[in-house]
């Protein structure tokens, strides 16, 4: 009778520590010399993004449940790679004024992401300067791509105490991450050197040749995999746009379509939710991603943004604004307009993509003075900021209606137009309706080429 209660026990104590199982890691540690009250984390697939409070004392602590993976830690211009799993304690610790040199991580499960750390300034040294790097010859380029693939194998190799799982996923990634750079290199190298027409040799991309996009594991895995795979499908989707009189939107869509992978199908799916503000024809963009995903919240997601976007759809009334400030004097509203064609310009003074447009922007504008166009320049400075637009109108002698919307980035009309980043650019037609949401840039080339189409 005695064993068989000593048996019960022994089950009772092992259920128990099997219920007990963490399915959480911690993260914990303290910074010296910093004046950030919290610190960052997100993962790698960028779906799971935190803030962890940091005391007066500099330590901080939490938990963290969206595991395994890879995490970028950060505070303020320091940041570090770290990988958690179930059950792991990572402690960071360092001086703030002094990252690189300081930065300590101790506790259960830190050899993964000291090797990160290792890894990172192993190709560094290797890699140096993005721009250097990507200006070098295609023999040169890949020889040293090569070679970073070599150190990283050999350091992940010869790592003692890496999780088996970690370093399972790692080995592929690192022949990933090889791949990922040559298939950036075409439009990196073409950037860096001022070389639009740039290609690369016929053979350079030979390592793709028969590549496996729709492996499941390893999308789910690897960042660089996803990578190549998003960029395969928005190269076929770019392809089909070109070859026939779809947008990019409804490309892309009918291209994924073929996937035979639920899950990367609805993932890719997934980052063109916000694509549909773009669309030419959201009518037709909604229909397709809805038979398309089988992912419910995405197509709900989709649907509650389709029922704010479609009044933005072309030939719709755009929204207005009223008696907004004019730098020439007085005020100004759209309904001023009418009876042009009117591209209108929402831009700032602190904005750099913004400014990096003027010079495009007053050529356009100077090409088409005659014409049957309005260029509206339309200011999303605050109103105190009244004095510092004036004056870069006058230094940058910009021509156009210049006029100040009345609340900044709240401003109804941007709101309206759910506008997230500037520059945006927007065509009307003369009866005030949308021609584009999304207008090219004074930059593009097709901007020319859409008021060429329509006789302006």
């Amino acid at each position: 009778m005695k064993k068989v209660i000593l048996f019960l026990s022994i089950i009772s104590i092992i259920s128990c520590k099997k219920e007990a199982e963490v399915d959480y890691a911690i993260i914990s540690g303290k910074i010296l010399n910093t004046e950030i009250s919290a610190i960052r984390l997100m993962s790698s697939d960028y779906k799971f993004n935190k803030t962890i409070a940091v005391d007066r004392e500099g330590t901080f602590i939490d938990t963290i449940n969206y595991l395994p993976g890879i995490f970028h830690f950060s505070e303020g211009r320091n940041y570090s790679d770290l990988y958690l799993s179930a059950g792991d304690h990572i402690i960071l610790n360092y001086n703030s004024k002094d990252f690189k040199n300081s930065l300590s991580i101790t506790g259960k499960g830190n050899e993964s992401s000291n090797y990160l750390t290792k890894k990172e300034n192993a190709v560094a040294n290797i890699m140096g300067d993005r721009k250097s790097f990507y200006q070098l010859q295609p023999e040169d380029f890949k020889a040293k791509c090569k070679k970073i693939e070599e150190e990283v194998t050999h350091i992940a190799s010869s790592y003692k105490g890496l999780d088996k799982a970690f370093f399972n996923v790692e080995k592929k990634n690192i022949h990933y991450n090889y791949l990922y750079h040559l298939n950036n290199y075409e439009s990196s190298h073409s950037f860096y050197t001022k070389q639009p027409d740039f290609k690369v040799p016929e053979s350079f991309l030979a390592e793709l040749d028969g590549f496996d996009y729709h492996n499941e594991e390893d999308y789910l895995n690897s960042i660089y995999y996803q990578y190549l795979v998003q960029s395969y499908y928005k190269s076929k989707s770019i392809e089909l746009a070109n070859s026939s009189s779809q947008d990019f939107g409804v490309s892309f869509i009918k291209s994924v379509k073929e996937i035979p992978n639920e899950i990367i199908r609805d993932a890719l799916l997934s980052e063109q939710i916000e694509e549909i503000k773009y669309s030419d024809n959201m009518g037709q963009y909604y229909t397709l991603f809805m038979e398309t995903s089988t992912n419910e919240d995405d197509k709900k997601a989709l649907t509650e943004l389709y029922e704010k976007v479609k009044v933005l759809a072309v030939g719709e009334p755009s929204p207005k604004f009223v008696n907004y400030i004019n730098n020439a004097g007085g005020t100004t509203s759209l309904d001023d307009l009418k009876g042009k064609y009117v591209y209108v310009d929402v831009w700032a003074t602190w904005c750099g993509p913004c400014k990096a447009e003027i010079p495009s922007l007053k050529k356009v504008e100077k090409q088409y003075h005659d014409k049957n166009i309005e260029f509206l320049s339309l200011s999303i400075d605050k109103i105190k900021d009244h004095d510092k637009w004036k004056k870069m109108i006058k230094d940058k002698e910009l021509g156009g209606v210049q006029v100040l919307a009345d609340n900044a980035w709240k401003s109804q009309f941007v709101q309206d137009y759910q506008i997230k980043g500037i520059p945006h650019f927007i065509l009307l037609d003369p009866n005030g309706n949308i021609v584009k949401y999304s207008a090219p840039r004074p930059s593009d080339k097709k901007l020319i080429e859409l008021f060429n189409s329509l006789n302006i």
